[in-house]
């Protein structure tokens, strides 16, 4: 089993941070690429950013200069570092992980799991 866990949502005003954290656990070989993505209420999941095990970075634009996205191998955790934080950031952010596990000697198929979610709202 695979476990993503996300934290750092909260509540915070217009040009603040938040630093979100999500931390994969379980029977893990192998991570390739890492993501955030958000939803906000009546819209469609959207990409964030994602990053992949060499460190290469894409952004969504309309997030580009304003958040950065890292991730500790060591750790099995991506962060995703929001500045500037406007109001129409507020959604639900997930993240995902492309997870390679394994199950006692075997090597199970590579496949991506997704974290619970954690709230941001940018609210004065």
């Amino acid at each position: 089993q695979v476990q993503l866990v996300e934290s750092g949502g909260g509540l915070v005003q217009p040009g603040g941070s938040l630093r979100l954290s999500c931390a994969a656990s379980g029977s893990i070989f192998s991570i390739n690429a890492m993501g955030w993505y958000r939803q906000a209420p009546g819209k469609e999941r959207e990409l964030v950013a994602t990053i992949t095990s060499g460190g290469s970075t894409n952004y969504a634009g309309s997030v580009k200069g304003r958040f950065a996205i890292s991730r500790d191998n060591a750790k099995n955790t991506v962060y995703l570092q929001m500045n500037s934080l406007k109001p129409e950031d507020t959604a639900v952010y997930y993240c995902n992980a492309d997870v390679r596990p394994y199950s006692g000697s075997y090597f199970l198929q590579a496949r991506t799991y997704w974290g619970q979610g954690t709230q941001v709202t940018v609210s004065s």
